[in-house]
């Protein structure tokens, strides 16, 4: 269902890295060249400037707090990517402690403090919602062959415009790899909670990545959701790619616009705006909530 192992795969231009990059170059460096210093762009940045670029800014300003809901897929994505390497099959909780273990040890992970902080019921608790995850994948997930290729947590990075434009990202699963110019890879994101619009925007964000990287994109995007165990699949296109460039485009110029403050950042009340640090005081997300609440 992932790979279609007998299905021919497209073979694409050696060209088409060059012209990719070209092309971002092109129509980033009228802004980039403001720039004193590197602006890196990730998907969720991405995301976030092109939702509202007030809670873009609000949130690029305010220091990462960690949660149980956001640590759950961090510690998940870990267990998930040591049960790829490992050559046993552990049980899962097995997986999760060594998942914690590894991340609180790490002096270079973000999340280390904060689980060297937790109680033993907060560290229990995560254990727990982590442990349902990871259960959930081995359960419906085969073995992954070494021929498989399979990859986790790998990092693409693409720098433009001499360095002033970094877009980058880590991709959660990888299976196969192109031959040539025959695209033969399958990118995976692991999600946890339910499908959202954006999450195909991410995948195909990976895609550019892959392409400016490698020269060959994936032929495949899947996104599967571990909660729920089902997955949404899309095959790479020439128009697909189109879609990542002009979105990359559009939101990258965005975020330098913001950063030099050459203009100010507008509100755009969404389904977002229950999360957003600004609540409290935006009237965007009064408005939002108003409507979604007319009684």
């Amino acid at each position: 269902m992932l790979r279609e192992g007998e299905r021919p795969r497209p073979e694409v231009e050696p060209e088409l890295r060059h012209d990719l990059r070209a092309r971002l170059e092109r129509e980033l460096r009228p802004v980039a060249t403001g720039l004193t210093e590197p602006v890196f762009v990730s998907k969720a940045a991405l995301g976030r400037v092109l939702a509202c670029e007030a809670r873009h800014v609000a949130e690029a300003a305010a220091p990462f707090e960690w949660s149980l809901a956001s640590a759950r897929g961090t510690v998940a994505h870990k267990a998930i990517q040591l049960s790829v390497a490992r050559p046993d099959r552990p049980v899962p909780l097995r997986l999760v402690d060594d998942a914690l273990d590894r991340l609180s040890d790490d002096p270079t992970a973000r999340i280390a403090d904060w689980l060297l902080g937790l109680s033993d019921a907060e560290r229990a608790d995560l254990r727990s919602e982590v442990n349902e995850v990871v259960a959930g994948f081995l359960e419906l997930w085969p073995p992954l062959q070494h021929a498989w290729r399979p990859q986790t947590e790998s990092r693409r990075r693409a720098e433009l415009c001499g360095g002033m434009v970094i877009l980058s990202g880590t991709v959660d699963l990888t299976l196969g790899a192109p031959q040539g110019l025959i695209a033969g890879r399958v990118v995976i994101d692991l999600k946890t909670g339910g499908r959202h619009a954006g999450h195909t925007d991410d995948l195909r964000f990976y895609a550019l990545l892959d392409t400016l990287r490698t020269g060959v994109p994936p032929f495949r995007l899947v996104g599967y959701y571990l909660d729920s165990g089902q997955l949404s699949a899309e095959d790479v296109t020439e128009d697909v790619l189109e879609v990542a460039v002009r979105r990359v485009v559009a939101a990258t110029t965005k975020i330098v616009e913001l950063r030099l403050g050459l203009r100010s950042p507008t509100v755009t009340p969404n389904p977002t705006c229950r999360w957003c640090v600004l609540r409290d005081e935006c009237e965007g997300a009064a408005a939002w909530e108003a409507n979604e609440d007319p009684g």
